[in-house]
Parts: C-alpha cells; sequence; structure tokens
C-alpha cells in the first residue's frame, strides 16, 4: 500500500529542514491535535493518536534531501519518508510519502486514516 502527501513549500532551508527532522522530539510539533501520548525514544519515538493503537517509529536514515522512518514494531512493515529539494535559499519542497506492506483487511482499515495522518502532517509542517 503506498500513500503520498501532496508537495508543499516550507519556508525552511533543507539543512534546517533535515536538522529537525532528525531530531525526534520535533516530531510532536507535527502531530495532529488529537494526540494523546508522545514519547521520545532512542533515535525514535511513540506516539498514540485518539482512537487509534500506540505506533512506535524509529529514525532509520537521514541524507541531505530524504529523512526514512520505519516502524519499530515487528508486527507492523510500513515506512514514512520525507523527500526534500531545495527551491532556493530558504525555500524546500517537501513530499511524505508512505509505504506499508499489510494483508488486505487491515489496508482496507487503516488506509483512510492513515492518509488523513499524513495529510496533517503536511499541513503541519507546511505550517513551521
Amino acid at each position: 500500500m503506498n500513500l503520498e502527501g501532496r508537495k508543499i513549500v516550507v519556508n525552511k532551508s533543507v539543512n534546517e529542514l533535515v536538522g529537525m527532522l532528525q531530531n525526534p522530539e520535533d516530531y510532536k510539533n507535527l502531530m495532529p491535535d488529537s494526540l494523546q501520548s508522545f514519547e521520545v525514544r532512542d533515535n525514535g519515538f511513540k506516539f498514540g493518536l485518539k482512537g487509534m493503537p500506540e505506533i512506535a517509529l524509529k529514525i532509520e536514515e537521514v541524507s541531505e534531501n530524504q529523512v526514512l522512518l520505519k516502524s519499530a514494531s515487528s508486527s507492523l512493515d510500513f515506512e514514512l519518508k520525507g523527500t526534500m529539494n531545495a527551491v532556493s535559499e530558504t525555500q524546500t519542497e517537501v513530499q511524505l510519502l508512505f509505504e506499508g506492506k499489510f494483508n488486505p483487511f487491515i489496508k482496507m482499515m487503516v488506509e483512510k486514516p492513515l492518509q488523513n495522518f499524513i495529510n496533517t502532517l503536511t499541513d503541519n509542517l507546511e505550517k513551521i
């Protein structure tokens, strides 16, 4: 299952954005209003949204134009990738891409909430 956020332009340089996205604590500012818990862990974080099970993510890879988060749970196989391209010295184009390996039943249950989550993360990224 693949989901895409819309492409946005953030008023930060690529370096500023990468610096922010490699710090687990900074992800709390991107979370939806329905956030109920947020815990920083070694190289990642765990969060809970109202009506959803808690999800743990680890920051797998950070490069000059990409941040890759992976599920910290062996029972869920997915990744969330943020791709970044400099528009200027002070602006960066960002897009969130989700890739998950789920059975058809799970996919049917999580597809809409996940798309809404990606859309909210995108909206919050756009505001920073």
